[in-house]
C-alpha cells in the first residue's frame, strides 16, 4: 500500500516516491519539519504515551476531533482491526532502522510489537476476529535491516523478499503463510475473511493476486507489464480499488525491466484504477498526473479516499482526497502543507486514521493521527 509500505523520499532528491498501500520499504515526508502546520498543544509526548488532541489545519472541514497517537520515529500503514478498536502498523521505534509490526489501541496505548525483530516488515491486517494478524516481513532472509539501494541511482524502491506471515496478537504463533522469497506485500483481507489480495514478484512481474487466507488457490488479477499493486476490497467484496504504473513505450519498457531485474521499481506517475473481484474490468478512475497512492474505501463503498501529490509533482506535499468510485467528484480532504498518507475509515466510518509529517519536530518524523469524521 505506497506500495503498502511507507514513502521513504530521500532528503537530497526532490522528486517524491510513494511507497503504498503497502510499500517496498519507503518512509513518509522528508521535508523540513512542520512548523505552520496544524497546531499542537504540545511538544512533547503526553503523560501515559497515549494521545493528545491537535487541530485540524484550515479547510479541513471532514475533521473534527483530531488526536495524535504516535511520538516520533516513522509509524505508518495503520490499519484497523474488524471491531475499530485496535490498529496494526509498521513503525522504526525502539530506536530501529527499519520498520517492525506492532498492534496498539485507538488511543495509542496497548503498544505491542508482533513481529520477531528481524528483517524489515511491512502491510499488516488483523483477521476478523481480532486477536491474529498477517504481515509481511523480510526475516527469512534478512536477519538485519537489508540493504539500501544505491542512492546514485536515483529515487527507488528496494523490492525486498518478502513473504506474508500470521501471528498472534500478542506475538505468539508466528505462521508463514508464503513461500515464494520475492517481493510479497501489500496484503488486504477480504470483507468476509476468507481471501488475501497481495502484490508480488513471483511471475516476474509487479502484480496483484488473490489467495485463501492459508495461501492456497493462488488467482492471478492483473497482466498489464508494470506495477500493479496497493489494491483494496470495496465493502462488499465485488471491486477492488489499486495503484499502477505501466510503462507507455518499449523505452520505458526497457528500463522498468531493467531495474526489476536488480530487485527494484522506479515509480513515477501511478494513478489508480478499479476492477472486479476476478480482474475483470479494469479502470482507470483517475488521470491527475504525479503521484496517486494508498487508496482505500468508504464504509459504504460510494467513495475511495487516497493520497495524491498532483497538484505539486515534485513536491512532497501529498494530501488526501476522496473521490467517487467512478473518478468523479474529486474533494481535497487535508491541507496541511506537509505529507498525509494511508488513510483508513474505521469500519463504522465514524473515524479516519492517518499517517501525517503535520507537527513534525524533527525532519522526516511521521506520526499517527485518528479523526472524528464529518461527513
Amino acid at each position: 500500500m505506497f506500495f503498502r509500505m511507507r514513502i521513504r523520499f530521500l532528503a537530497t532528491l526532490i522528486i517524491p516516491l510513494i511507497s503504498g498501500a503497502c510499500t517496498p520499504g519507503v518512509q513518509a515526508g522528508g521535508g523540513a519539519a512542520s512548523r505552520d502546520s496544524s497546531t499542537l498543544t504540545a511538544r512533547f509526548e503526553p503523560a501515559g504515551g497515549r494521545q493528545r488532541e491537535v487541530q485540524p489545519a484550515q479547510g479541513e472541514r471532514h475533521f473534527s476531533t483530531v488526536r495524535q497517537i504516535t511520538f516520533g520515529g516513522e509509524n505508518a500503514e495503520a490499519y484497523f482491526s474488524a471491531d475499530g478498536q485496535w490498529l496494526t502498523l509498521q513503525s522504526t521505534r525502539d530506536n530501529r532502522t527499519c520498520d517492525q509490526q506492532y498492534v496498539m489501541r485507538i488511543d495509542g496505548s496497548g503498544v505491542k510489537r508482533v513481529s520477531d525483530g528481524r528483517g524489515k516488515t511491512t502491510c499488516g491486517w488483523f483477521f476478523p476476529w481480532g486477536d491474529r494478524l498477517f504481515f509481511s516481513s523480510s526475516s527469512a532472509h534478512d536477519l538485519a535491516c537489508p540493504p539500501r539501494p544505491d542512492p546514485s541511482k536515483g529515487y527507488i524502491w528496494p523490492l525486498d523478499r518478502y513473504d506474508i506471515y500470521s501471528v498472534n496478537r500478542d506475538g505468539s504463533g508466528l505462521k508463514r503463510i508464503t513461500n515464494y522469497d520475492v517481493y510479497t506485500a501489500e496484503g488486504v483481507l477480504s470483507p468476509d475473511g476468507t481471501r488475501i489480495v497481495f502484490t508480488s514478484l513471483k511471475d516476474g512481474d509487479l502484480d496483484i493476486y488473490t489467495m485463501n487466507v492459508d495461501g492456497s488457490d493462488v488467482r492471478r488479477l492483473t497482466n498489464t507489464p508494470g506495477y500493479d499493486g496497493g489494491a483494496w476490497w470495496s465493502p462488499d467484496g465485488r471491486r477492488i480499488v489499486y495503484r499502477a504504473n505501466h510503462p507507455t513505450d518499449s523505452t520505458e519498457l526497457r528500463a522498468y525491466r531493467d531495474l526489476l531485474g536488480q530487485r527494484l521499481v522506479r515509480p513515477s506517475r501511478v494513478e489508480l484504477f478499479t476492477m472486479n473481484a476476478d480482474g475483470s474490468d479494469q479502470r482507470q478512475i483517475t488521470r491527475l498526473g504525479g503521484a496517486n497512492f494508498g487508496p482505500s474505501w468508504s464504509p459504504d463503498g460510494r467513495k475511495i479516499i487516497f493520497s495524491s501529490n498532483y497538484k505539486s509533482p515534485r513536491s512532497g506535499n501529498f494530501d488526501l482526497y476522496l473521490v467517487n468510485s467512478d473518478g468523479s467528484g474529486l474533494e481535497q480532504v487535508t491541507f496541511d502543507g506537509t505529507f498525509d498518507g494511508f488513510p483508513m475509515f474505521s469500519p463504522d466510518g465514524k473515524k479516519v486514521v492517518w499517517a501525517s509529517n503535520r507537527g513534525a519536530v524533527k525532519e522526516g518524523e511521521t506520526n499517527l493521527f485518528v479523526a472524528d469524521w464529518v461527513n
